[in-house]
């Protein structure tokens, strides 16, 4: 597909696409509207047209404290452009960044690179109106995000990065470090757009506390590819060369189960969760959870795509391509899964897609679905106690598992698209009766070549007049 753009000094630059450019960095041409911001996030406005001239509330970064500083509490900072790759482990922030926002996580305990790094928590807290961005797909590595109390938020053409490790402090269960890549609490507007977010070792996007306005667009999110140098192979060379000191690794390497290191580092790279919306069970701030997730691209992730808790999602245009995680699913035979368990340990994958609990609300259209096992559930608690089911349905979805495909809806003679376990609910939003925004879904069957293309969904992906990431349409 050729697309042309509209940008600077009237040249064509190629990025797997043409653009040409005017020195407004406006974008005038068909295709680039594929970028405005809709969904429950319309409306934001980000920190606004703010020239690089403008010092006081334009801040360019290039290290963790010249960070710290623009995202202090009441900065005046309105646009933060990321200008290089930020390692921000709390044993990598020179002194002068041991400062609020930032603060120490959890200490690592398993991988070699985290323990020499150690992770930061960045707490960024209380802003009206603030874009971060990267014009060259920027990476921050080793640091978890918190995004509190704010509203028009918006954090475009970022990559998050290294921040897993194997767990044997709970067997296998991850639930220890609490490490997400980005939190999203008491917020109100926020879009999240063209970014990368990679393995992690709880979830990867989260909002909770009642944050309303999210709209997720245009990103990838992606497991481990196994690849010799990959940051999970890296995990497992530490502790094959010391096996004795990790039994819960040594014992999947034993006799007793028979996994070898490949085996378990396929097995492992897969990501575990998504989108966890609303962190607690019936919580009075649930009514108001509000997300929109389009052209996305979930590349092996295990689970939450998203998993509602009340309030209102709507899904369309993404893929949920699962085909590595079905794979290495099936290297776990019944007899290693039993001997795993007998000892307490936990090592295996999920295959969910969808889900909506709690009474929320879920719509699923015109997406593409491979290789999940569960597309859609509706309970995750007592399928035969209503209180915790979900309303979801799917429309003109297409979805593959084993190689069999169907094209349909959820509410179509023998979909495999119905919602389980529960009883299905009838659809319908929580608040409004029709979406509050309007929306163009695109043929579900573009949808892989289109978000993998060199344009598609992702950090770095795009190369366009700078101006055009603190814009909201075009």
């Amino acid at each position: 597909m050729m697309r042309r753009f509209k940008g600077v000094c009237g040249l064509s630059m190629v990025l797997g696409l043409t653009f040409s450019v005017i020195p407004t960095g406006d974008t005038q041409a068909a295709g680039v509207t594929d970028y405005n911001l809709t969904g429950f996030s319309a409306g934001n406005t980000g920190g606004g047209l703010i020239s690089e001239s403008d010092t006081a509330r334009y801040k360019k970064v290039y290290n963790a404290t010249e960070l710290a500083q623009a995202l202090k509490k009441g900065s005046g900072v309105r646009v933060v452009e990321i200008m290089n790759d930020l390692d921000l482990g709390w044993n990598e922030l020179p002194a002068a960044a041991k400062v609020s926002p930032f603060a120490a996580h959890n200490a690592a305990s398993t991988h070699p690179v985290l323990l020499k790094t150690g992770v930061s928590k960045l707490n960024v807290d209380g802003f009206n109106g603030l874009t971060i961005f990267s014009a060259n797909g920027a990476r921050l590595r080793h640091v978890a995000v918190t995004i509190k109390r704010s509203s028009n938020v918006i954090i475009r053409n970022l990559e998050f990065d290294e921040l897993w490790e194997w767990d044997e402090k709970t067997k296998g269960n991850y639930d220890s470090n609490d490490w997400d890549y980005l939190t999203l609490e008491e917020n109100n507007k926020v879009w999240i757009d063209h970014c990368t977010f990679n393995k992690a070792y709880d979830g990867l996007v989260d909002s909770k506390k009642g944050t309303s306005g999210v709209t997720i667009s245009w990103s990838l999110f992606k497991g481990d590819d196994g690849s010799t140098t990959s940051w999970v192979t890296r995990q497992f060379d530490a502790l094959e060369a010391n096996k004795s000191a990790y039994p819960m690794y040594n014992y999947l390497r034993s006799s007793a189960v028979g996994l070898s290191q490949s085996d378990i580092i396929a097995i492992a790279g897969p990501q575990k969760k998504g989108h966890l919306v609303g962190s607690t069970e019936f919580d009075s701030g649930n009514a108001n959870l509000s997300i929109t997730l389009h052209h996305n691209y979930y590349k092996n992730i295990q689970d939450r795509m998203p998993r509602l808790r009340g309030g209102n999602a709507h899904v369309y245009n993404i893929v949920m391509d699962a085909q590595g995680a079905w794979a290495a699913k099936k290297k776990l035979t019944s007899a290693m899964a039993s001997a795993i368990s007998s000892k307490g340990y936990h090592f295996d994958l999920t295959s969910n897609g969808a889900i909506s609990t709690e009474s929320g609300a879920v719509l699923v259209e015109k997406s593409h679905i491979l290789d999940v096992q569960y597309p859609v559930r509706n309970n995750q608690t007592d399928p035969s106690d209503a209180s915790y089911t979900g309303k979801i349905r799917v429309v003109d979805t297409i979805d593959s598992l084993n190689g069999v495909v169907f094209r349909g809806d959820s509410d179509t003679s023998g979909s495999p698209l119905s919602p389980v376990p529960a009883t299905v609910k009838a659809f319908s939003w929580n608040g409004f009766s029709t979406l509050p925004y309007s929306h163009t879904a695109e043929d579900p069957s573009t949808l892989v070549p289109r978000l993998t293309a060199a344009d598609g969904a992702g950090a770095g992906r795009l190369t366009w007049a700078k101006v055009n990431w603190l814009k909201t349409s075009y």
